[in-house]
């Protein structure tokens, strides 16, 4: 079965963006292991504001890889880097998760991070954490007491830039069989 496997940037203080969503603060010296994690992907999925902010970068970067956004308002159409899914999610991430192909990355955003760790649905955690607090922003996770879970470090990495890179792989899902 694919894993569900969120890989993402926070500041020290756990935010995942500025409250403007902007990410003016992530460093961009080095790879830190992006491109060997991206080797193991062939799905991403994200949040509409994620897509959004994503395009307005520039070129789509994953046009190699199943494009999956998260959008009631826009479910059932696609464009030319993703397919808009909406309403229940379970049996499309039961389906997906046992379709043929590589793992699946959750890009992002808060929202979308937040339902699928209330669901169960993320199997690993890679979060590079920045040498940075910014006191305010867009968190990482929602104040949520639903979404207890467990997690069991598997890897912690250290650069010079003062980044660190800590792996988890989700030990216990409490709400799991609460999919709406």
């Amino acid at each position: 079965m694919r894993k569900i496997r969120l890989y993402i940037a926070s500041s020290l203080d756990g935010y995942i963006a500025r409250t403007s969503g902007d990410v003016d603060w992530l460093f961009t010296d080095q790879d830190y292991g992006y491109a060997e994690f991206l080797t193991q992907i062939n799905t991403v999925i994200m949040g509409k504001k994620t897509y959004q902010q994503i395009l307005s970068f520039g070129e789509y970067p994953y046009k190699d890889k199943q494009g999956i956004v998260l959008s009631t308002s826009l479910s059932g159409q696609t464009d030319e880097n993703v397919q808009f899914v909406g309403g229940h999610l379970q049996e499309f991430i039961s389906t997906l998760r046992q379709s043929v192909g590589g793992d699946i990355w959750l890009v992002g955003g808060s929202k979308t991070i937040h339902d699928f760790m209330k669901h169960g649905f993320v199997d690993e955690l890679i979060l590079s954490i920045h040498p940075i607090i910014l006191g305010d922003g867009i968190p990482l996770i929602v104040k949520d007491p639903s979404i207890e879970t467990a997690l069991e470090l598997q890897d912690v990495k250290n650069y010079n830039s003062g980044l660190l890179q800590v792996t988890y792989q989700v030990k216990s899902k409490r709400n799991c069989s609460d999919v709406e």
